[in-house]
């Protein structure tokens, strides 16, 4: 019997890993990708270790880092989650760990050994990969699908859509029929200038709370002070479950920060507690929260108190100047920069388009999507990448059991 022919558009996660759990006895299997080299952001993720998931075994509970495509995802990852991601890679010999926060890496520490078991996996099925192979058009021949590309064109009984969210890709479905949410960034950092943040760049705070006030939304985590602003955990969320509401704002807004995470009664306490215990000590060099002393020096240059004078000689106002810049500090953001390796977008396929149970287009007869063309993205933390191992995994599942 002749084998029926899949051409997969993209040579990323989820192209790649549609790929190598396809039947090779059943399809042969072209993968197109643009650039000189597959699985770019696999490698670059994670620092060059790539958080290939998250420790998030309940399908439930795992939906609910995404803010967009969670209701979708349910079923998907009933089907396919991260102990079953975990499982695929330790069958291959490439053992994965579980780090304190939960986030999966290789045990290697590298992104290669994650390259290496998939590329060694489609290499074994001789199914072939050509890079530097630009998609201009995709058109519908009866049954078939001519592929055009920058070198030749290709005939394909299966497409399977995995090229990520260039605008060119999404032009290119939305020629095809399918509608498009436009996409704006998610996952980003806010620029802020300002007098408590100025020259203090690489200072980290293990759990702070930032607000929005106006989209009336928070967020905690672990948040770290950069060149351009703040980033972090906490910073990060929040820019990906408010990406449409900010990119309406054109990323200006005021936030309140809350470096230490605890309420400012607390805080109040825990420096009155600290006043009368240590009483001739001087404020400069009191370990009072949980912050490095060049912050410290920083909030009580702002509310303008001497390093020298005694804890027992603060007033009321100048505490409260204290606990304001630390648990209360308004700031004015007024930009963004992309987060390093883990930039996604918010936007792509409308997911009414798609039928979830195999990743496959309403639209489009034998035509599969998967991956950041859709309109699902996820906080930070090895999420987007689960997304697409289940999605693909879930497309190869689908073609593997047809007859």
């Amino acid at each position: 019997m002749k084998k029926k022919k899949i051409i997969i558009i993209g040579g990323g996660a989820a192209g790649f890993f549609c790929a190598a759990n396809l039947d090779e006895k059943k399809f042969d299997v072209l993968i197109l990708e643009q650039n000189s080299d597959v699985l770019q952001k696999v490698k670059i993720s994670g620092g060059g270790r790539c958080n290939v998931s998250h420790a998030c075994f309940d399908p439930k509970e795992l939906v609910q880092f995404y803010p967009r495509g969670n209701k979708e995802l349910l079923s998907v990852f009933h089907k396919f989650h991260s102990g079953d991601t975990m499982e695929w890679f330790e069958q291959r010999e490439v053992p994965l760990k579980i780090e304190a926060d939960n986030r999966i890496f290789p045990e290697s520490n590298s992104s290669q050994t994650i390259i290496e078991a998939m590329v060694k996996e489609v290499r074994r099925k001789n199914f072939a990969v050509k890079t530097q192979s630009v998609v201009l058009g995709i058109i519908k021949e009866g049954e078939m699908y001519v592929i055009k590309t920058n070198s030749e064109n290709f005939l394909a009984d299966f497409v399977v859509y995995a090229t990520g969210s260039s605008p060119k890709s999404l032009k290119l479905i939305k020629e095809l029929g399918h509608k498009i949410i436009e996409p704006v960034p998610s996952l980003f950092t806010f620029n802020i200038k300002n007098e408590t943040l100025k020259d203090l760049m690489g200072t980290s705070f293990p759990y702070a709370e930032v607000s929005i006030p106006s989209l009336k939304m928070d967020e905690s985590g672990p948040m770290l002070i950069t060149h351009w602003g703040l980033s972090g955990p906490a910073i990060l969320k929040i820019s990906a479950w408010k990406a449409r509401e900010l990119a309406a704002l054109k990323y200006q807004f005021e936030i309140v920060v809350n470096f230490l995470g605890i309420p400012i009664e607390d805080a109040d306490l825990l420096l009155k507690k600290f006043r009368q215990e240590n009483p001739k000590k001087s404020v400069g060099s009191s370990k009072i929260f949980d912050i490095t002393s060049r912050f410290w020096h920083r909030i009580l240059w702002l509310a303008k108190v001497d390093l020298n004078k005694n804890v027992s000689t603060l007033t009321t106002k100048e505490m409260q100047q204290i606990l304001e810049n630390l648990c209360e500090n308004k700031m004015r953001v007024t930009g963004k920069s992309t987060y390093k390796d883990e930039f996604v977008t918010a936007g792509g396929v409308e997911l009414k388009e798609i039928n979830f149970k195999n990743m496959s287009s309403k639209i489009l007869k034998n035509f599969y999507l998967a991956g950041e063309v859709l309109n699902i993205d996820a906080v930070t933390g090895g999420f987007n990448f689960q997304a697409c191992w289940s999605e693909a995994w879930l497309i190869a599942h689908d073609l593997n059991s047809a007859t």
